[in-house]
């Protein structure tokens, strides 16, 4: 479990550090937003994907890649003094490169 949280950290600052509209600062606060995004995506999230069901069906599933932008907004709102994205494509582009780095990243460590 503290594996994939340092992964997650890192993957946080990785993606944050590619991207211009995403800035983590100072680099500690990666930890802090990896937290609070797992804290999102766990309690959060799966209340919204159930009640947006109806058009993530009709979508065929792409809208979870808009929750996942508005999970990540919503961590920049609550972590507004150490992490900002600059709008929703930011956030979306965020989300989408941190999936990626992670799996990267997650293929580093044993299971």
């Amino acid at each position: 479990m503290i594996a994939r949280f340092i992964i997650s950290a890192l993957a946080v600052w990785i993606t944050a550090w590619t991207l211009d509209g995403v800035t983590v600062e100072p680099w500690w606060a990666a930890l802090l937003v990896a937290a609070v995004l797992g804290l999102i995506n766990t309690f959060i999230r799966p209340i919204v994907k159930f009640f947006s069901l109806p058009i993530n069906i009709l979508t065929l599933g792409l809208f979870t890649l808009v929750i996942n932008a508005l999970m990540v907004m919503l961590c920049s709102w609550m972590m507004s003094n150490h992490f900002k994205v600059e709008g929703f494509l930011w956030a979306l582009a965020f989300s989408i490169v941190m999936a990626l780095v992670n799996w990267v990243l997650s293929l580093f460590v044993k299971k």
